[in-house]
């Protein structure tokens, strides 16, 4: 990859944000400060979890959803509830793509590029909004509006090519329905997703994923009956050809019972006058099922022959290795200083 790490090529080619957190004074200035509610909300969502430091994913998003980003303060916020580091924090906080380290638009406007979309025009939609917008993958408009971004895949192939608005599906679209859409926003409209819930904004959607009501009026909330015509297109044209799939081919094979582990290989009786490990290694061999567990557990057994050409080191005395072997000697003959070749004293001229 030839961009430089932390530019938007080199996001959109890596799927990872390694650019630092915007910080600048300027930026902050803009920036609402959490209130307290936000750290009450972060506790709420710490006790759904056995482990605390599990809810750090949805506490990010309840970042955003105050400040509409990953902010310092943000981060400071996760690392003090959780007890993790800055540095932990921001680890998770860079590589997932939906946690911004700017600041983001009213709306995020997603465009799959990859594969279906791109083939069938995905491409051409992001390159039209680029040029209308004035911004390039992971910017926002000067008006604080859109941001634009770049999706590898949208996991909706059957609606190529995908727009998403804040995560919510605009399906089949093409360059002019797009530009429609970035305008409707831009006005302060908010368009009817073709499935899902009704649009809100970037806000919304983050406090939702953190797992908070984003609507006043939770019926509102509705999914959007969706036609799911292409999704069943498949469906549609087997029902038609009188297709259908082999069946699937009978097994008769039949599995042994699992008799598990016996008691005696848990829990040592002690009354055989035997050490614990060897009645549990004798209880190993008696419940065997096949030759090949008995061969295993035979071989395991504390009284099992040593394999040839080894011995244990606790039935040695001392090292088996040869004076002047040891590592670290050279070859030096034992007792002399001397190295000699190969391990072998050096041959006398006659």
């Amino acid at each position: 990859m030839s961009a430089l790490p932390g530019s938007p090529e080199g996001t959109a080619v890596t799927g990872l944000d390694s650019s630092p957190v915007d910080a600048s004074p300027e930026t902050l200035a803009e920036v609402p400060p959490l209130p307290e509610q936000a750290r009450v909300e972060a506790r709420e969502i710490m006790a759904r979890y056995p482990v605390a430091r599990s809810a750090l994913l949805p506490m990010l998003h309840l970042v955003q959803s105050y400040q509409g980003y990953v902010t310092p303060d943000g981060v400071t916020l996760c690392s003090e509830e959780l007890g993790l580091t800055k540095a932990e924090v921001g680890a998770v906080a860079t590589f997932y793509t939906m946690y911004k380290r700017r600041p983001t638009g009213r709306h995020l406007v997603s465009v799959c590029t990859n594969t279906l979309c791109a083939v069938l025009g995905g491409q051409r939609i992001m390159d039209a909004l680029s040029a209308d917008l004035g911004v390039h993958h992971d910017e926002t408009t000067a008006d604080g509006s859109i941001t634009l971004e770049h999706a590898e895949c949208l996991a909706a192939c059957d609606y190529a090519p995908v727009v998403t608005v804040d995560y919510e599906f605009y399906d089949q679209q093409d360059v002019g329905s797009a530009r429609e859409l970035v305008a409707a926003l831009r006005r302060g409209e908010k368009p009817l997703p073709s499935r899902g819930a009704p649009l809100t904004d970037f806000r919304g959607i983050s406090r939702q994923l953190a797992g908070f009501e984003q609507h006043a009026d939770p019926a509102a909330a509705v999914d959007a009956a969706g036609a799911y015509g292409p999704t069943l297109e498949g469906l549609r044209l087997a029902a038609e050809r009188g297709e259908s799939a082999p069946p699937m081919p009978a097994t008769t094979r039949q599995e042994p019972p699992d008799r598990g582990e016996p008691r005696e290989t848990v829990r040592p009786t002690g009354d055989t006058g035997e050490t614990p490990g060897r009645e549990a290694a004798d209880a190993r061999v008696a419940a065997a099922d096949t030759p090949a567990e008995e061969a295993g557990a035979a071989g395991s057994h504390p009284d099992a022959p040593e394999p040839s050409g080894r011995s244990l080191a606790d039935q040695d005395d001392g090292t088996s290795t040869p004076a002047g072997q040891e590592p670290g000697t050279e070859s030096q003959a034992p007792g002399t200083g001397r190295v000699i070749d190969g391990g072998h004293a050096p041959k006398r001229k006659g």
